[in-house]
């Protein structure tokens, strides 16, 4: 029965209802109105208004759980779908809605996939170029320096030297951008031993003091979920470093029920009440690829806390 009909139907039946008590019943109306007919009428009257408003209320409560489905509704933050309830067409359009979520969902999950997958082609891309041609060239300028601080005056050697330290200085910087963007070790030591390199390095280049604990007994994962574990680690140490303000953070890897659970704390700031920026979107991206769950909020006693929660098992 279409909406129409059901709204118009139940209002019939309540004024058939009233028409018929006050056709049958001992009440009657003069002229001019007594005082008690007026109240009579006045009360049958709100009585008809609240038995339809009780009536709508129960049959449109569905829409309005619906609607605010429809408003709240975020891809990256998957909620549990609004329940099929009600009558005529109602539940179909609950339906309706719930398809339509998952279509988007698993559109999004697969455009997302595959600028992810985009993005770590260009990202192995770079780093080979910046350690093969730009590394090799600097190494090379390294050996040109030397070779003529070794026959320069005396007083020139200094300045040479000099130069060859701030060379060297970059040739290190080069080398550490490509490992954060083509993780090596990921791929050759696995999880556990990128995840200690990535703290030792926060700590290493004047950042907070980085502490990481790992459970012994960790489950293999498979190579995306090691690294979208270790891309969501490495946001959260670069937005600790760049903006929380903290002087310490601590990362763990532990075995839970379902998988295991990454989890990254600081004692910054705190969000604040700040906007979701690229990188924070860029990590609920990722945990939709692989069925894992992120919760991002505040820590106790002050600071941020992350938590990706990866099942073990296909994704």
């Amino acid at each position: 029965m279409f909406l129409f009909w059901r709204i118009f139907l139940l209002n019939a039946a309540v004024l058939v209802t009233a028409t018929g008590v006050l056709t049958l019943g001992p009440v009657t109306v003069s002229t001019p109105v007594l005082l008690t007919e007026a109240l009579v009428v006045t009360g049958g009257l709100g009585a008809m208004l609240v038995i339809d408003a009780v009536l709508l209320r129960v049959g449109l409560a569905p829409l309005d759980r619906l609607a605010h489905a429809m408003t709240t509704t975020d891809l990256l933050k998957p909620h549990p779908r609004p329940a099929v309830s009600g009558r005529g067409h109602i539940p179909e359009l609950i339906r309706a809605f719930n398809r339509m979520l998952d279509r988007l969902e698993a559109e999004r999950g697969l455009s997302a996939a595959r600028a992810l997958s985009a993005q770590e082609a260009e990202r192995s891309r770079i780093a080979r170029e910046l350690h093969d041609e730009v590394g090799q060239t600097l190494t090379a300028v390294l050996l040109d320096l030397k070779r003529v601080a070794d026959q320069a005056p005396e007083d020139v050697r200094a300045e040479l030297r000099q130069v060859q330290e701030t060379t060297r200085a970059g040739l290190d910087e080069i080398r550490r951008i490509a490992r954060r963007l083509r993780p090596g070790v990921l791929e050759e030591l696995g999880l556990t031993s990128a995840l200690k390199a990535l703290t030792a390095e926060m700590s290493a280049h004047d950042g907070p003091t980085a502490r990481s604990r790992f459970d012994q007994d960790l489950p293999a994962l498979g190579e995306e979920k090691e690294l979208v574990v270790y891309r969501v680690a490495q946001e959260c140490l670069t937005n600790t470093a760049r903006h929380a303000r903290a002087t310490h953070a601590e990362l763990s890897l532990r075995r839970t029920g379902a998988g295991v659970e990454l989890l990254v704390r600081d004692n910054g700031r705190g969000l604040r009440g700040a906007e979701e920026g690229a990188g924070i979107t860029g990590m609920r991206e990722r945990a939709l690829l692989i069925g894992a769950d992120l919760e991002i909020g505040p820590a106790e006693g002050g600071g941020t806390v992350v938590r990706l929660g990866v099942p073990v098992g296909a994704p």
